[in-house]
């Protein structure tokens, strides 16, 4: 059975595939080693017309791109300008004109583009190096070279993936890695409203690092600050939807509880209502002026009005709390299902044995839903780390800023949205939402390779 398995591994690496550049390169003929100056030769030779022309055809309209329009905007891309707009004076005309200067940011954007189409070029040509080669190797071999007809066939059929991939993988590329290269970049620049870097920005390296994570700078210190805040926040939202959320899931599903639907549907309600609308209640209900603050007043229970919002431990504490009843109702019905799933004997046997209900929570419940539930932990901290909505809809980050930029309740998400769309600091902007990633990757990451459910994949089945 070992043996089994070592070689099912060995025949998917790579270099076992029968049709590679390398063995291209080793083995092929001549007419395959002039498929990789110009591609597509090697198909056409071998009577594979449509692929080859097809191949030759991208090829030229990738050189011509690269010849009027690719080798400048990859040299706008290294310098990324700097010639200002000029104001002229025409005396024919008794006005000023204009002349356009550079931009950086569309030169930036470009030239990231030009290195993905420069990308997808070389996978191309991989490709087509690669087919030349099978249609040596079937040549060589007198078996029948595939055709056009042949190719269309196999598309529905054993190559499907080729057919539906594409268009999935190009909308992920334009739309989602080809953005995030875009920001990678701009953290690499002096892009911001200070020194009127907006319009025209040059490479700075890692100066923008250096600078958020120097505890002396203004911004390294509240990126600390605001990063302790984010852990604390994130474990606390987490772990008290988490624990309460259990709690409640295993009153409803007690034996002893009667009407357990109407329960559960109760604790749904705040669910089925819009986030933005429950949270922007709650920040009314607990203003200076709110309903809380006005009861207790009236009431002569305070003297001056809480300040909810004001204060920055208290903030802190109703956006826990408040998060507590936004959550809640998710882990309820995520519990639920699991609770459901143990099997009653072990209730049943540990109950034989004189264990009481505590220790049957500890012994039985609680590993069984640790083991389950612990990659949804990680990705509702994940959530939590980025959770925009709560902090900006409740407090709006307030209160007391922290160096100018972010408050008290600020997570590294809303200081992000901060410095870009507020302060125009877009270089570091982007760099937070990188240290942002990296944070996020390496916590998920140790915990998940630390649970149980990794380590002991089949231990509860």
């Amino acid at each position: 059975m070992a043996e089994a398995t070592v070689s099912k591994k060995k025949k998917i690496r790579r270099g076992d595939y029968p049709y590679t550049v390398f063995k291209a390169m080793r083995n092929g003929d001549w007419i395959t080693r002039l498929s990789f100056l110009i591609m597509g030769f090697g198909n056409i030779v071998r009577k594979q017309f449509v692929k080859g022309v097809s191949f030759l055809v991208l090829e030229s309209i990738f050189i011509y791109f690269m010849i009027k329009n690719g080798a400048s905007l990859l040299t706008d891309f290294f310098h990324l300008g700097g010639a200002e707009q000029e104001k002229v004076w025409n005396d024919a005309k008794g006005i000023f004109e204009y002349t356009q200067g550079d931009n950086s940011l569309l030169m930036l954007l470009y030239g990231v583009a030009t290195v993905f189409i420069i990308f997808a070029f070389v996978c191309l040509w991989v490709f087509s190096v690669e087919s030349a080669y099978r249609a040596q190797c079937l040549h060589d071999a007198g078996k029948k070279v595939p055709g056009f007809t042949d190719d269309i066939k196999s598309l529905f059929d054993k190559n499907l993936h080729m057919f539906l991939l594409p268009l999935p993988v190009l909308g992920i590329v334009v739309f989602t890695i080809l953005p995030l290269v875009f920001m990678i970049c701009m953290a690499f620049t002096n892009y911001s409203k200070l020194d009127s870097h907006t319009v025209l920005f040059n490479w700075v390296g890692l100066k923008n690092f250096a600078k958020i994570l120097n505890f002396n700078d203004a911004v390294g210190s509240t990126f600390w600050s605001v990063l302790g805040w984010t852990l604390v926040w994130a474990v606390a939202a987490t772990f008290t939807n988490y624990i309460f959320g259990m709690i409640l899931a295993m009153v409803i599903n007690r034996k002893g509880t009667r009407c357990k639907g109407v329960w559960r549907s109760i604790f749904m309600l705040s669910a089925a209502v819009p986030q933005f609308v429950s949270l922007l209640l709650m920040r009314t209900i607990f203003s200076q002026n709110g309903i809380v603050n006005t009861l207790l007043l009236n009431h002569h229970i305070i003297d001056n009005a809480i300040p909810f919002w004001s204060n920055a431990t208290i903030a802190r504490i109703m956006v826990i709390v408040i998060n507590i009843w936004i959550g809640i109702p998710f882990t309820i019905m995520q519990v639920t299902g699991i609770l459901q799933s143990i099997p009653e004997d072990i209730y049943e046997a540990a109950k034989v044995d004189g264990a009481g209900p505590v220790k049957i929570f500890f012994k039985i419940t609680l590993p069984y839903m640790l083991f389950v539930t612990a990659p949804y932990l990680i990705t509702t901290f994940a959530g939590n780390i980025n959770n925009f909505n709560v902090i900006y809809l409740l407090s709006n980050g307030a209160p007391i800023p922290v160096g100018k930029t972010a408050g008290k309740t600020d997570l590294l998400v809303t200081w992000l949205y901060k410095l870009t769309v507020d302060n125009q600091y877009y270089n570091l902007g982007a760099v937070i939402g990188i240290m942002t990633f990296i944070v996020l990757a390496i916590v998920s990451l140790i915990t998940y390779h630390n649970t149980t459910s990794y380590k002991d994949e089949e231990g509860f089945q």
